[in-house]
């Protein structure tokens, strides 16, 4: 049952339009005419088709949607091929109908022009775009659309077969401890966000646990140990978070290097000069989209968006890397999609290149690096092929093994410190994680 509160903002709504519609219809009405006719009920089909058949523009903006048919229904009744469909685009059909005119419902402005562009739109334009609308609609129905469905689903389930011969199970993970305690060098390279710890909508929420820097200071402390934590965050930020630890770090996804005991220091000559037109766009997108921020750091500028709406994130982000892509084609930058974010930086800097003097420059003996996203892959990339890389999450990935979430690697990473006996942590991916 519905709350008290919930039926009074209904109702409240529902008198808030019955009163606007009035007076319009007060005032632009005559006797012959009404300008707006307002349907409060349910209505059957034959109504409804012709309804549909006499109106010049159909206008639907839903803010939020799921499966609304009324822009399909209006463009299927449409004979005559003609009639302009104007369509929200938060509507789930608005990814199908793209010849419809898509808006923004929040911004009146935007409806308004589309309203004015339908009206005005030559009988022709209305014909060609409502006949490949139409061609589209009665080609992927409902059972096409069920098999798209279930074929998805068996997709699914194949790929996650494939990954589940690379998850990490107790023969493995016996393996990788007996190795381990064997090395007498070991190279240790660690992503933060989404492998040591979990995401936070706001970057700085997302501060070391104690058992964290703990685990961390506990391998570093190994003389066996170089540990190096490899991450996207900015320098004064790991700085502060992890300069007390005698570890290496590397910031802004490989733009900034810092050896224990030694000062920063970037890999190459890097440029920031194309921030000043990178971030107008950003931010133009960061303004239509509630929730999301943009992050400039020292060479590279990130619009995060996971505190918004997802299925509003969806259309930004792809509109973000399209205008982002051309924009910066003539310029030495790159453009990144991460988890709930997008990045732009320097071309050539990412974490693979910022590892390798560590990784060539010492006789290790046992390689292990860990990451959760797409920048993460550079630094897989680069490894030898006996060295132990672990992806966070079941994705495709160059890695050779995975682990399902950065809790798991807080339990493989406890286990091997605990040198007293290294079977008394949690198994990694629980009971019945497959073997190896």
């Amino acid at each position: 049952m519905p709350s008290r509160v919930g039926v009074d903002d209904y109702q409240r709504t529902k008198r808030q339009i019955d009163e606007m519609v009035g007076k319009i219809n007060g005032t632009f009405g005559t006797m012959s005419w009404t300008p707006i006719l307002y349907q409060y009920r349910f209505l059957p089909l034959q109504p409804l088709v012709a309804l549909y058949s006499m109106a010049d523009v159909a206008l639907v903006t839903p803010l939020r949607d799921g499966m609304n048919l009324i822009a399909k229904e209006y463009i299927a009744t449409r004979t005559d091929k003609t009639g302009v469909l104007v369509l929200s685009e938060m509507a789930g059909a608005a990814k199908e109908l793209g010849e419809a005119l898509i808006i923004n419902p929040n911004e009146v402005l935007e409806i308004a022009r589309a309203l004015k562009q339908a009206l005005e739109m030559p009988e022709e334009e209305q014909v060609r775009r409502n006949g490949i609308m139409q061609s589209r609609i009665s080609r992927y129905d409902v059972v096409r659309w069920a098999d798209d469905f279930i074929q998805r689903l068996l997709n699914t389930q194949a790929e996650e077969t494939r990954l589940g011969a690379k998850s990490i199970g107790p023969r493995l993970l016996e393996r990788l401890r007996t190795d381990f305690q064997k090395a007498r060098k070991r190279l240790l390279l660690f992503d933060y966000d989404g492998t040591l710890v979990g995401f936070a909508e706001h970057p700085e929420a997302a501060t070391p646990p104690e058992k964290v820097l703990m685990v961390l200071g506990q391998l570093a402390g190994d003389e066996r140990n170089h540990v190096v934590l490899v991450s996207g965050r900015d320098r004064a930020t790991m700085e502060k978070w992890f300069g007390h630890l005698p570890i290496g770090l590397v910031a802004e996804h490989g733009a900034w290097v810092k050896e224990p005991g030694n000062d920063w220091h970037t890999i190459r000559s890097l440029s920031s000069e194309w921030k000043r037109d990178v971030l107008p766009v950003l931010r133009n997108q960061a303004d239509r989209l509630p929730g999301s921020f943009i992050e400039e750091k020292e060479f590279s500028v990130v619009w995060h968006y996971r505190g918004a709406d997802p299925e509003m994130s969806s259309a930004r982000a792809s509109e973000v890397l399209d205008d982002l892509v051309s924009f910066t084609a003539n310029v030495e930058v790159q453009v990144l999609q991460g988890s709930k974010v997008i990045e732009v930086r320097n071309t050539g800097v990412n974490k693979g290149a910022a590892c390798l003097h560590w990784i060539f420059s010492k006789a290790f003996d046992f390689g292990m690096a860990i990451g959760d996203d797409a920048t993460d892959e550079d630094l897989f990339r680069v490894l030898q092929e006996t060295a132990y890389s672990i992806k966070v999450g079941a994705e495709k990935t160059l890695a050779r093994f995975y682990l399902p979430s950065h809790l798991e690697v807080l339990a493989l990473l406890a286990g091997l410190v605990s040198a007293e006996d290294p079977r008394s942590q949690t198994p990694v991916g629980g009971e019945n994680a497959p073997d190896g």
